[in-house]
Order: C-alpha cells, then sequence, then structure tokens
C-alpha cells in the first residue's frame, strides 16, 4: 500500500514537471521547435498512464474508496 502511495506521489509530480517543462519551452522557443508539445503530450500520457493504474488497483481490490469522513 505504501509503494502504492509513492508511485503516485512520483507520478504527480513528473506530471507537474511536465506541464512546467512546457511552460519553459513555450516561452523560450517561441514556437521554433516541438519541444512544447513533446512535453504536453508526456503529461497527458502520464495522465492517462496514472488514471489506468489507479483504476486497475481499484478493480483488483489494492485501494477502497474512502468516501467524506
Amino acid at each position: 500500500m505504501e509503494l502504492f502511495r509513492i508511485l503516485v506521489a512520483v507520478a504527480l509530480i513528473a506530471i507537474v514537471g511536465s506541464l512546467g517543462s512546457a511552460l519553459f519551452h513555450l516561452m523560450t522557443d517561441k514556437g521554433q521547435s516541438k519541444k512544447m508539445v513533446r512535453a504536453l503530450t508526456l503529461r497527458v500520457a502520464l495522465s492517462v498512464g496514472l488514471f489506468v493504474v489507479i483504476m486497475g488497483a481499484w478493480a483488483l481490490g489494492l485501494i477502497q474508496p474512502a468516501g467524506l469522513r
């Protein structure tokens, strides 16, 4: 369970890092390269991958929804 939390935290940090990278390339390249598009594509792929992992863990019973406490 703890390993799963670490995996999710690392994935979220990677998603935010990729978004920051896209912003950096937007400001510095002035639309002259494809680096921003690659960074945003990576962000979307990481987000979809994280969603699939979370749904898979839920389907396998590894995690349970807690609801409001």
